[in-house]
């Protein structure tokens, strides 16, 4: 239930596969939950940032930065640190805080924030309309399966 479906995800997508199977699934399929569903969209979030490779330069290489500071010295208060810090993973539910912190606040585990999230969307979320060309599209696949299935009944 946790992030090892990231590692499940991760490994054949760093092989290749472009499909991730499962999310929101539990107990191998038996089980489907929403907030395990969301949960796991920001597993698969993680995955696709990994696979989509870094940037190498002299930007994100921070060659100068790397000189100016020199060895075994502190790049937080760097404003190149500053600056691209947040382009890796930012969890929405995953608590990288402090466990004196985390228990402060509450101790609410990531799964309990994936749910309150869940009950949001549940409560509050409006869809936009498909455009009508699709919403066409996909009626004419349907009708076109029935058909299918109806002539495989009447043989």
């Amino acid at each position: 239930m946790g992030h090892e479906k990231t590692l499940t995800g991760l490994i054949p997508a760093l092989a290749g596969a472009n499909l991730i199977y499962g999310p929101g699934m539990l107990e191998s399929g038996i089980i489907f939950d929403f907030a395990q569903l969301v949960l796991d969209c920001e597993f698969v979030r993680m995955i696709k940032h990994t696979v989509g490779g870094f940037d190498v330069n002299d930007e994100s290489l921070a060659i100068d930065v790397i000189k100016a500071v020199g060895p075994s010295k502190d790049f937080l208060d760097q404003d190149h640190t500053f600056k691209h810090m947040r382009i890796h993973s930012q969890p929405e539910f995953l608590d990288r805080s402090r466990m004196e912190v985390w228990k402060d606040s509450g101790a609410i585990d990531s799964y309990q924030r994936a749910l309150d999230k869940t009950r949001d969307i549940l409560k509050n979320h409006k869809p936009e309309p498909l455009p009508q060309n699709v919403l066409t599209r996909m009626q004419s696949v349907i009708m076109d399966t029935e058909g299918e299935l109806k002539d495989r009944e009447n043989r």
